[in-house]
């Protein structure tokens, strides 16, 4: 149809980079790349008010928002950024950081989309199963909660 604008085609999900940025530190907390990322999820509760003598209405009012840890894959390297990171967290409880998801398009430059995540902690950090019959990548897996998810269009 001419002059109709082009339709948006849906966001791929193997191009994406992960920044984690500790307080007071400029450069990010990892130098690897993440495989995986799962988490990005937040609900909502909702309150339901019904008024007297009205039983075919309800009304729904806002809740508390939850937001479902974030869930990171690597394959592991020397870098132990994040073993400093989840240790350092425990010796300083207050210790938070900030990360921001980034989807990209296939072109692997192109930002897509950004999840900004705000004061994180890690809460769970696992080290890769070893078998001396596998030979599989040895794959770390981090568990990140954070206080709050926003998101951002894309730049590009």
């Amino acid at each position: 149809m001419p002059g109709a604008s082009p339709r948006p085609y849906p966001f791929v999900a193997f191009n994406f980079s992960v920044e984690i940025h500790r307080d007071g530190e400029s450069g990010p907390l990892v130098g690897a790349a993440f495989a995986d990322c799962d988490g990005l999820e937040m609900s909502m509760d909702v309150k339901t008010i019904r008024e007297g003598g009205d039983a075919a209405r309800a009304i729904r009012l806002s809740g508390n928002v939850t937001y479902s840890p974030l869930t990171l894959k690597r394959g592991m390297t020397e870098d132990a950024g994040l073993w400093k990171w989840f240790q350092d967290s425990i010796d300083d409880p207050r210790l938070r950081a900030d990360a921001e998801v980034v989807v990209l398009a296939p072109d692997g430059q192109t930002e897509r989309a950004r999840f900004q995540l705000a004061r994180c902690l890690p809460v769970k950090l696992k080290a890769p199963m070893l078998s001396a019959t596998n030979s599989a990548i040895a794959v770390e897996e981090l568990q990140i909660a954070y206080e709050s998810m926003k998101f951002v269009a894309g730049r590009g």
